[in-house]
Order: C-alpha cells, then structure tokens, then sequence
C-alpha cells in the first residue's frame, strides 16, 4: 500500500499508527480505527474499499486535513451504504475518488454540506455536473416547486434544500478549480436570487392586494460578485393602487419582508437578508413605496446613496415596478456631472469608514474587506470614478465591479497597468476570502496569521504544500501596490494631503 504495505494487516497498531503520523495523520489511532471500520466483514463495500484505501490514504495525506477527509469518507461511505453508483464510482472512476478525497480533506465546508447531500459524490464523475447552473433552470426549478407543494412551508423548505444543494455545487466546483472566482459570484447570485423569487411568490400566495412589490439586489449581490459567506444586501419596494389606503400598503409591505426573511431563513446555510443600504439605513423604513424612494432622493439623498445605487438591480417581484425603480436610480447614480463637494464627501467617506470601521486591533494590511488595497479600495476607486464620469460614458453603466474597471480603461480614464493592479488585489481578496470560508466554515475577513489556517486556505487556492508563507507574502504585495494606486487615483497623494475623517 502507499500509506500502510499490503501486508498491513501483519503490522501492529504501533506501526499502523507510525506509518500513518508519518504521511501527516494528527491522529493515526483514529484514523486506524476508521480504516478498520470501513474494511471489516465480507461485504462488496468492504471488499472494495480494502482495494481503494490505499491510494485514498495517500490522497487525504497529501490535504491540509487528512484526519478530517478520512472521517468524512468512512460517515459518506455508511451514509450511502451499499448504493450501486457510489460503489462502481469508487471502483471505476480514479479522477472522482481523487476528486473526492481533495474536496473532503480541505473544506469544512464542504464536508458540512456533503454529510446533508451525500447524494452530490456522484457529481464527482461529470465536470459539467460541477458548473454553476443556469439562472433560467433554477428559476424554473424553484417555480415547479411553489406550484407543487400546497404548503407554504414545505414549499420553502424544497426551496431552502435545492439552495444548499446548488452552493454545494459551486464550492465543489470552485475548490477543484473548474469554475472561475467571476463564475463563482454569478452563480451564488442566481442561487441567492432562484430563493428569493421563490420566497416571495409563496410569501405572496393567496394575496389579492393590488400592490406590486420588488426586491431589488444592492452591493456585492446586486453586481453579481457574492462569495461563500457573504450577506445578500437589499432593498425592497412597492407600490400601491389608488384604491388602497397608505398605511394599509405599507403593512402589507412589511409583512411581506417578514415573511422573506422567514421563509428563506437556514440555520444549516443561513442567508442574511441585508437591508442596511436602503435611505438612512438602520433608522429608515425597512421597505417604501416607489414614491416615497422618489420624494427623498428628490429632498434628502446625500452621496453615499447615490454611490449605493451604483450596484442596484432588480432580482425579484413584480417586472414594472423594478424597471421603474431603476430608472429612477439610474436619474441619481450617473449625474451629467459630479459636483466638486460630493467628490470631496466621497472621499472623506472613505477616510472615516478606514478609520471607524476597521475592527480594534485588526491589522489594516490583512483585513480583506476593509483593509489597505483590498475590496473596499479597489470598489471605491471603481465607484468614484462611475459617479464622474457614467453620465458622458454608457460603458461604466454596470453594477460589475471588474467591468466598469475595464470600461474606465476603454475610456482612458484608468491606466491599464494600474487597471490590472487593482484588478490583481481584488481578485485575489475575493478568492482568499471565499477560500478561508471554505476551509473554516465560518465566515471572516481578516487574513489569519495562524499557519495552519494559512496552509489550508493556500491549498484550496491551489498553492503547493507548505505554501503559507508564500500565499501571505503574495497577498502582502499585491494589496501594497493596489493601495499605492489607490492613494494616487483616489485621495490624490502626489498632489495634495489626503482628506481626514470627520
């Protein structure tokens, strides 16, 4: 055998154990005990996983968590039992098992997931089966659904199901390389938006209000770039028929909202529902009228909000109501013209969210969402330069961070080598952070400097063994020179003082 000689069996349990710590097992009399558990008797699981064990021990050693990946194959391999295609994968398909052993021993995530779905081993075999779906099938999928269950709870319930399943499907995609960090971000939007549509019609089942209603996605959801973990910032509005009476729309709405966050709630993947974005966030209404959005960005819109509505996009409800609430958006997020004040305000913005909302302690080179060339700076740049100039340049008129950077480049208004810089450091940000949720199963934004946790983000980043160092020291510089043309560009280092918070 590669990890213990076929003649194994003739081994004590100390050499057992010593064979095993040495190939990187933290526990070789647990991971003993599973190989015994998985190997005894004379059934054809048995019988095939004694063939398979070998070269799967050499596989989950050369993980960034042996002991984790062999403790989930032997709770999937008695999960599916005797299953027919679960034996004749393991026996005849090499790159599925290898697939397997790679995603289990590096993902906690993963493995959480897997032991709710083991049925999704069998993606295992097909590539294809490991790419993000089609926004059309999941909406299709998820209407069948609604109109297949009478009760609203199952209903939401299959609904909450077919999203776990399809996030499995996209971290196993993504860990094995086959999806792109791009890919990852529309397909997590399209899952996150199948749920909410499915969400709404059954929150709105039954109801004969004459009221529309829209959920419109904002920030990192509403320009399609969510990784694992990430909260799917909203807002919502509606409008009412003359016939009915104000209050009565506006309760209605808001039930409406209750019901969302009810009905798409998940203890086992749980899906936060942000409306921190919408007017005077925490202290405004949860959800308005399309009148009452337009009256206050008429009196009171101050510039973050307009900057907020650069990534503002319809996902759900009612068509005509979205396509009007973006085109008053759209009346706020590209003026003709950027007012040399608002410019200034952008930016002292930006200097007071660096200085209050980084974490105490957080070290500003590692944060990854928040920190010195990380999302927020590369975002921001972005955004700044979508308010000046969108007006006069249809091509910047995107919610896509990356394509609006590419725009600015087109238009001469970006260097192209500090166009890729930036590109560079948000990429990377954006994989890393996706990856450290993969590795942990929670969520984070600062860079670990524990270097366990290090190795095993490295990995999933596809970073050879014994590699921490070189993903930090990677991350380290290519944040720097990100934030470098982000002092130039943004707060205008080389030509006067940057802006202090207020």
């Amino acid at each position: 055998m590669a990890a213990l000689p076929e003649d194994g069996a003739r081994l004590s349990s100390d050499q057992a154990e010593a064979r095993l710590a040495a190939i990187g097992f933290a526990d070789p009399r647990g991971a003993l005990a599973h190989i015994a558990a998985m190997t005894a008797g004379v059934s054809r699981r048995a019988s095939i996983q004694r063939a398979l064990l070998p070269i799967m021990l050499q596989w989950f050693s050369e993980g960034a968590d042996p002991d984790q990946g062999l403790l989930a194959f032997r709770r999937l391999s008695d999960d599916l039992g005797d299953a027919h295609w679960y034996l004749r994968m393991l026996r005849d398909s090499t790159a599925a098992a290898a697939r397997l052993t790679r995603v289990l021993a590096g993902s906690r995530y993963v493995v959480n997931l897997v032991e709710r779905i083991p049925e999704a081993a069998a993606w295992l075999e097909d590539g294809d089966e490991l790419r993000p779906r089609a926004a059309k099938g999941l909406q299709e999928e998820v209407a069948a659904v609604v109109a297949r269950h009478g009760s609203i709870d199952a209903a939401a319930s299959a609904i909450r199901a077919l999203r776990r399943r399809e996030v499995l499907r996209l971290a196993l995609g993504g860990i094995l390389g086959l999806i792109t960090i791009e890919e990852l971000g529309r397909g997590l939007a399209d899952v996150t938006s199948a749920t909410i549509r499915g969400a709404l019609a059954l929150a709105r089942r039954g109801d004969e209000l004459p009221l529309e209603f829209a959920v419109i996605a904002m920030g990192r959801y509403g320009g399609e770039e969510l990784g694992f973990g990430s909260d799917a910032d909203v807002m919502y509005v509606y409008r009412a028929s003359g016939e009915l009476d104000a209050q009565t729309a506006q309760r209605r709405a808001e039930r409406i909202v209750a019901d969302l966050n009810r009905l798409t709630e998940d203890v086992r993947l749980p899906l936060d529902l942000d409306a921190e974005l919408r007017p005077e966030g925490r202290n405004g209404s949860i959800v308005r009228s399309l009148e009452s959005y337009r009256g206050y960005y008429a009196r009171w819109s101050q510039t973050w909000e307009a900057q907020a509505l650069l990534r503002a996009s319809g996902v759900a409800g009612d068509a005509g109501l979205i396509e009007d609430f973006e085109r008053l958006a759209e009346s706020l997020r590209y003026p003709q013209e950027l007012p040399a004040e608002a410019e200034r305000e952008i930016k002292r913005i930006k200097a007071r969210v660096e200085s209050e909302r980084l974490p105490r302690g957080a070290d500003p080179s590692r944060h990854l969402k928040l920190g010195r060339g990380s999302l927020s700076d590369v975002e921001w740049l972005v955004q700044l330069l979508q308010l000046q100039h969108a007006g006069a340049v249809p091509a910047l008129r995107t919610t896509s961070t990356l394509d609006a950077l590419d725009a600015a480049v087109e238009a001469g208004l970006l260097d192209g080598e500090d166009a890729a810089r930036m590109r560079a450091a948000w990429l990377l940000a954006s994989r890393v952070r996706s990856a450290m949720t993969l590795w942990t199963a929670k969520t984070a934004d600062v860079l670990p400097t524990d270097r366990r946790a290090l190795e095993g983000i490295a990995r999933l980043l596809e970073f050879a063994p014994g590699s921490a160092s070189d993903l930090e020291e990677l991350y380290l510089a290519v944040t720097r020179r990100a934030r470098a043309v982000f002092d130039r560009l943004f707060y205008g280092l080389d030509e006067q003082p940057r802006p202090t918070a207020r």
